[in-house]
């Protein structure tokens, strides 16, 4: 196997586990109380938590690729 191949197939799985972060965040209810902004500002940890992990597994990524690293 080619390294090309599996720098590939190592960005599909980063790409999937970026794309697995945001299947966590939810809209919440519209008919609850208080406004939207409320609702949402209620929620924080989740995205303070996706930011972060998108931000780690983007450093990885970026790692990854740097070819200062390479033989």
């Amino acid at each position: 196997m080619t390294k090309t191949r599996v720098e590939a197939f190592s960005d599909a799985v980063i790409a999937v586990a970026i794309t697995l972060l945001a299947l966590d965040l939810h809209v919440p209810d519209p008919a609850g109380p208080g406004t939207l902004a409320d609702r949402l500002g209620e929620q924080w940890p989740n995205y303070a938590a996706y930011v972060v992990s998108f931000l780690t597994i983007g450093v990885i990524w970026i790692n990854h690729h740097d070819r200062r690293f390479r033989p």
